[in-house]
This record gives C-alpha cells, structure tokens and sequence, in this order.
C-alpha cells in the first residue's frame, strides 16, 4: 500500500509539474512574458507580390520617424530590388498614421552635443541624403504612398518619386525651423521650384498641406481616397511592364474628383497673390515688413492671414529663417544633388555649434517635458549678422570643413520627372499662353482652348480644370480684338 501511494504521488507531481510548465507557456504565448529581440517587429517589412516590391515603414508608436536601423534596412533592398529582373515597381507606405514624419533629430542632437560622438550625426545625415538621391536615380518605377504624415525628413523620401499619391489622410510639413534647423533632405531643391513663392512660404513658417492640397499645390501627383490603396497595390501588383504611363493611367482610374463639399485648396487666389508678393524677397527683414502692410490689407482675409504668419514667423528661430531662406534661392539653380550637398554643410554647421538654435529648439519641443518656448541665440533677424548666416555657406567657414559629401551616382531625375505626373505648373500654363511652348501653335488661346491643351497633353487628368482656370484668374487679363468673335488670354508680367 505504502509503495503505491508513493507511485500515485509522483504521479501527481509529474502531472502537476507539465500543468505549470503548459500554463507558464500559454502564458508567454498570450503576451505575459517580455519579447525577445528575435520577437521584436522589423522597423521596416518589405513585401514582394507579383511584380510589386513594397517597403513599409513600421514604426507607428514614433510615426515612422527615420532612424540608423531603417536607413541601414532600406538602402540594400532598394538597390537589390533596382536590379532585379522580376521586379516591376517599386512602393513605399508606411504603417499606422503617417507615412513618415522625419528623421530622429532627438537621436542627432544627442550626438553632436559630444565632440566624440558627433561624426556620428554627420553619419545619419550622409546616410539619409545617400537614400533620398538613391530614389531619384532609380530604373524602375517608383511609387510612394502619403497616406498619413509626411513630413522632413519622409518628404525627402517621396520627392524624387515620379508618382506621390495623396490621401485625405495625408499632412505634409517641412517642419525645420520650428525646432532651429533648415529644412534639408534635398527641400532647397524641390521647394523652389513649386508654383510662385509657394515652397519658400511653406520652407519658413513650416506651415501644412492636407489632403487634397498636396496634389493641389503641386507636391503629390496624385488624389487617391485612402480606402483605395489596397486596391491600388492589388493593380500595381498585376502590371507585368515598367511603363511609366501604364502607372499614370492606374493611378487615374483610382484617383477622385472635388467633392462639392470638400474646401478650397488653402492659397489660391488673392493669398496667393499677397504670398507671392511678401515672400519674393531675398531677405527675411523685407518679407516681414511687406507682411506687416498685408496686416493692414482692408481685405479681411488677407489682413489675418498676413498677422498669422507674422507671429508664426516671430516665434521661429531668426538664424534659421535667414540660412532657410539663402538656401530656397540658391537650391533654385542648382542640380538635386548640389542641393542635398548644399544641405549636408548646413547640417554639418549646426552639429558644429555654428548656431545652438537646433539644440535649444530640439531640447525645448521635443524632448522637455513640459515643452517650452525655445530661446533662440541671436534672439532677433537684426542681430543675425551677414558672418553668422556665412558660417553655413562660405567654403572657408570652420563649420563646414568635415561636411560629408553625397556620392552622385548618375544624373537623377530632379526636376525633370518631378511635375511629369503632376497637374500642370504655372510655367507650364504660362508658356503655353504665351507662345513658348514649343507645342502651344502661334494663334492666341482663349479659356476652351487652354483647357482642351491640358486635358489632351495630361491624358485628362483629374483637377485639370480647377488648376487652369485659378491660374487664369490671378495671372491673365482676357483680351478683345473687338470684332465679338475672338477673345483671348494675355499673360500678366
């Protein structure tokens, strides 16, 4: 009897044992136990289907923000992907709600602080403007999705892409001079050559585009309501060719006119006009003084829109608005990668405490808790000397001699493919109304007639007419030869 109790009881322990053992188990599986870094999601997933080759940019708790990890995770897939005979297009998403809304500038300001650690900002820079010329040089399609927050250092990576597909989700920034630095990732570039003084107005006050204003005013190139981009991707997926107007016409038939209850885009009109007259200038000091007479404007529109942005204007960093504003003028004659090699100086300068604005407004936004109102040093544009805004450009300043370079791997695309997929520019529309145009004929166009040339010429393209005819409005003066039966469009100098 004694020795069969003892068989029952190390039954009973055994049994009670592998009980443990399986519920420790389950419990892990349920997400009781820590993950591992083997467990850890990637911070970026790259997915072929098909002909399809997509990133996805994962990591939604930090809005996809850049770090070393995804720079060292994209860039050899892309060029893999670049080269690989299977491969048709090329797509970048991001997960959760943004796109991606910068780099880890909180990560760069910690290394620069340390003179032992600093080649290592410099690093991040050279890595992410390496990337960011990388897609405009690509051979294959290259489509990048902003549904969601798209801002600095995510801009870079959808500018160079012949497609940008907005979304209603889609907030675009260059939000730099918030924080004391310039915009960069290539922003000098691209900026400058949106319609009017358009990019600069949005370079210094880091003011946002949403939704279908970003097609609107000429950075996407693209409408697409969010619901359909899985649909997209499934039709990308089955293209079996890299034509670029096969990819032109998918994303049409996908794309969505103005709803009637949709808004305007936000500066059309008279606020275009008053944004193109104040920020014309080549200095910061001109463009606020021409913003205080707008203060003034008896059109009430213009008059809060002119007092916003000068108090957007005074809280952000004197010295950043001064080297933001000379790099938009001289990024406007210069290739993307003279550019982006302009930028890695200015960034280079920063690091070296050519200014402490960047740490200041990092330290103070980003990373106190409460945030606080940065201090900007020099605290006014009057005491931001000629000298202190050469620290960032002249090739003898002491700020910029470890400046890394970006490699110029062929001529990318630039502005060549930039605007072929966009609505048209108001260059485009001027030229053809003034006989520039090489296509535009030697007979005066009157509103039809610019019309049918631009639905033709885009394969007509949704948002043709509401672009043309705001265009029309603010720059042309209808001309009469008084005989009642032809009227025609005169550009206004």
């Amino acid at each position: 009897m004694l020795a069969a109790s003892r068989r029952l009881m190390s039954r009973s322990s055994s049994a009670l044992n592998r009980t443990r053992a399986i519920t420790k188990q389950m419990s892990g599986a349920a997400g009781t136990k820590p993950p591992s870094d083997a467990d850890a999601e990637p911070a970026v997933r790259f997915e072929s289907t098909l002909g399809l080759r997509t990133y996805v940019l994962n990591r939604p708790k930090k809005l996809n923000a850049l770090n070393d990890e995804m720079l060292n995770l994209l860039r050899p897939k892309i060029e893999e992907w670049d080269n690989a005979e299977l491969a048709q297009v090329i797509v970048g998403t991001g997960a959760g709600r943004a796109f991606c809304a910068g780099g880890d500038v909180e990560g760069v300001v910690k290394y620069a602080a340390d003179e032992a650690t600093r080649h290592k900002a410099l690093d991040f820079f050279k890595r992410e403007f390496d990337l960011d010329y990388l897609l405009s040089t690509l051979s294959k399609p290259y489509v990048a999705v902003l549904d969601g927050h798209t801002m600095g250092g995510g801009v870079g990576l959808a500018a160079n892409a012949p497609f940008r597909v907005a979304t209603e989700k889609t907030v675009f920034s260059m939000p730099e001079t918030k924080i004391g630095y310039c915009p960069d990732v290539g922003s000098s570039h691209f900026m400058s050559r949106l319609d009017g003084e358009l990019g600069t107005y949005l370079a210094l006050t880091s003011d946002t585009l949403t939704g279908r204003a970003v097609f609107e005013h000429g950075f996407a190139t693209h409408y697409i309501p969010s619901r359909r981009v899985p649909i997209l991707l499934e039709r990308l997926s089955t293209l079996e060719t890299t034509d670029k107007a096969a990819i032109d016409r998918t994303l049409e038939e996908l794309s969505s006119e103005r709803e009637p209850e949709e808004p305007p885009a936000p500066f059309t009109d008279v606020k275009r006009v008053a944004i193109d007259v104040a920020f014309r200038h080549d200095r910061v000091e001109r463009i606020i003084a021409e913003l205080e007479m707008f203060a003034m404007d008896s059109d009430p529109e213009i008059s809060q829109w002119a007092t916003n942005t000068l108090a957007t204007l005074h809280e952000r960093s004197p010295t950043s608005l001064k080297v933001a504003l000379k790099a938009i003028r001289l990024g406007k004659t210069q290739s993307l990668v003279e550019a982006l090699n302009m930028e890695l100086k200015i960034a280079t300068a920063f690091c070296n405490g050519a200014s402490p604005d960047f740490a200041s407004g990092v330290t103070a936004l980003l990373i106190a808790k409460p945030r606080a109102q940065p201090v900007w040093q020099p605290a006014s544009l009057e005491e931001v000397t000629e000298e202190i805004v050469n620290r960032f450009f002249s090739p003898h300043s002491q700020f910029i001699q470890n400046a890394p370079t970006v490699t110029d791997l062929q001529a990318g695309r630039g502005a060549t493919e930039r605007f072929s997929y966009t609505l048209p520019t108001e260059n485009e529309i001027r030229d053809v109304i003034t006989g520039v145009d090489p296509d535009s004929g030697t007979m005066g166009y009157t509103v039809d007639d610019l019309l049918e040339y631009f639905h033709d010429s885009r394969r007509g393209k949704i948002g043709i007419n509401e672009k043309v005819l705001e265009v029309v409005r603010r720059k042309t003066t209808v001309v009469d030869n008084d005989d009642g039966n032809f009227v025609w469009l005169r550009w206004n100098p």
